[in-house]
């Protein structure tokens, strides 16, 4: 079996991670790491997974993981990662990381978002790891950047799209909103309780970091530089996104025109759901799940397509699409340790 570590396994992201891969029937989870709980036992810190995780967390120590997993997943801040992936690549170990530190390629954008980047050698190398459009550029990688949440909620429903050439791409708006675990774990004045319940807020207007995520990757598909308008939202709830694109339609384009474009773009892609001529999509139902619903509407008045992908933040937006690498990278089927059945409600 494949031996694994996660290092960070105590931030939400990291915790989804442990959960998914303890039933990953492929992999053994053989090391996590945790700073702020080191010498902790992983289920004291998550009571849920007492009687399915035992280990304990450890402080992070490069050379311990290369002798103990051949793949590592990094769920740590930004900065982190740049620093160890090197060694960890030199010993022939194959990494996802779930910062933000390998998903661009040019350096000097990542460095106005971030910061100083130590090794830009790398960026090359690595694959951002958005499954269902570099699925072939996944299998032979050694180096994964997992994408954003955001970015894969506004990349997923909108690249068949521009592929296709059926939207004007000056008028592209993204209108996205999500759960507070989307902030992460750590203590932050904004996810307190007080200040997020019966609050709904955009944030980081004009200046978030993804979005220059988000227009590279456009642009690349493009073939031309693509900016659009991204809004992110702070709901009080737990986990889930929803992410809401308005852009004008090219003259002449049909609502039959989108829907076979969606439907053929993602044949046989099984984390893509679209959603049917009643229904659109509803944080609620993919919920601890790895799918991406998406749907969409014409405003016949106005010639505007609004387009509507829903995920689960934590698990297609991190986790989940983290292990959906790992799969693809290492030739298992795409779906395995990621089928668990949605809740209903």
């Amino acid at each position: 079996m494949l031996r694994v570590a996660v290092v960070g396994a105590t931030g939400y992201a990291g915790a989804e991670l442990v959960r998914i891969l303890t039933g990953h029937p492929e992999v053994n989870l053989t090391a996590i790491t945790s700073r702020q709980y080191a010498g902790e036992r992983f289920d004291n810190v998550f009571p849920s997974m007492k009687g399915h995780v035992d280990l304990v967390c450890e402080n992070l120590s490069a050379d311990k993981l290369c002798d103990m997993a051949d793949l590592i997943f990094l769920s740590v801040p930004h900065k982190i990662p740049m620093e160890i992936v090197p060694g960890l690549i030199s010993k022939g170990k194959r990494v996802i990381d779930l910062s933000a530190d390998f998903r661009f390629r040019d350096s000097e954008t990542y460095e106005a978002y971030y910061q100083p980047h130590k090794t830009k050698n790398l960026l090359e190398k690595a694959v951002y790891g958005l499954c269902e459009i570099y699925h072939d550029k996944i299998k032979d990688a050694d180096l994964i950047g997992n994408p954003g949440c955001y970015p894969t909620s506004v990349l997923l429903p909108l690249i068949p799209l521009l592929k296709e050439d059926v939207l004007d791409t000056e008028s592209i708006i993204a209108d996205s909103k999500s759960g507070v675990s989307g902030a992460g774990r750590s203590l932050a004045l904004s996810s307190h309780f007080c200040e997020a319940n019966e609050s709904f807020k955009a944030y980081k207007v004009a200046s978030h970091r993804h979005n220059p995520e988000i227009e590279e990757v456009l642009s690349r598909e493009t073939g031309r530089t693509t900016r659009i308008t991204f809004v992110p939202h702070l709901v009080p709830m737990t986990r889930g996104m929803l992410t809401t694109i308005y852009a004008r339609l090219r003259a002449g384009v049909s609502y039959e025109h989108i829907k076979k474009c969606l439907v053929s773009f993602y044949v046989g892609r099984p984390f893509i759901r679209l959603c049917d001529d009643i229904r659109l999509p509803d944080t609620k139902h993919v919920t601890g799940t790895n799918y991406c619903d998406i749907g969409f509407r014409i405003d016949k008045r106005t010639g505007c397509l609004i387009l509507i992908s829903a995920i689960d933040n934590l698990v297609k937006g991190a986790a989940g699409q983290a292990v959906q690498n790992m799969n693809i990278m290492l030739g298992y089927e795409e779906t395995t340790g990621l089928m668990s059945v949605p809740y209903p409600i």
